[in-house]
């Protein structure tokens, strides 16, 4: 029999352990639920922050595209294509390549980065099932 500072397996088959030792077992059984869950709980939360954190950047640099598009590289694109095209067309083509790359971090936030966290299982989901299994036990007996 083990002693009771002793560490016992959860996967050992513990129909042959008294009722005593079982529900002295409870205790601890509850402390280890509970501390998975915190567990989980700080997981979900770093993961929820890490993927709207660098979805928040990537709206940032998609609004930087959009509102501030480095007026002295466009206007010097603007000027290079004046060569070629009539001025209008040249700060067509400026303000369209702008507004690709603005549209581009956009869809790379939306698509990549903030849909993925309704994807993560949440914390309050795991307790639930952890519940219903409990309740399904205790209804057996």
């Amino acid at each position: 029999m083990a002693g009771p500072h002793e560490q016992r397996s959860p996967l050992r088959d513990r129909a042959d352990d008294s009722l005593l030792s079982l529900i002295g077992d409870v205790p601890q059984l509850v402390k280890n639920l509970i501390v998975a869950e915190l567990d989980a709980v700080k997981k979900y939360i770093a993961q929820v922050a890490k993927h709207g954190g660098i979805g928040a950047v990537a709206v940032i640099i998609g609004l930087f595209f959009v509102f501030w598009m480095i007026p002295a590289f466009l206007a010097f694109l603007i000027i290079l294509l004046d060569i070629w095209l009539p001025l209008v067309a040249s700060a067509a083509i400026v303000f369209g390549i702008g507004l690709v790359l603005a549209l581009v971090a956009f869809v790379y936030a939306w698509f990549r980065r903030f849909r993925r966290i309704g994807q993560i299982e949440s914390p309050m989901a795991a307790a639930k099932a952890d519940a219903a299994i409990v309740k399904e036990f205790a209804d057996e007996y």
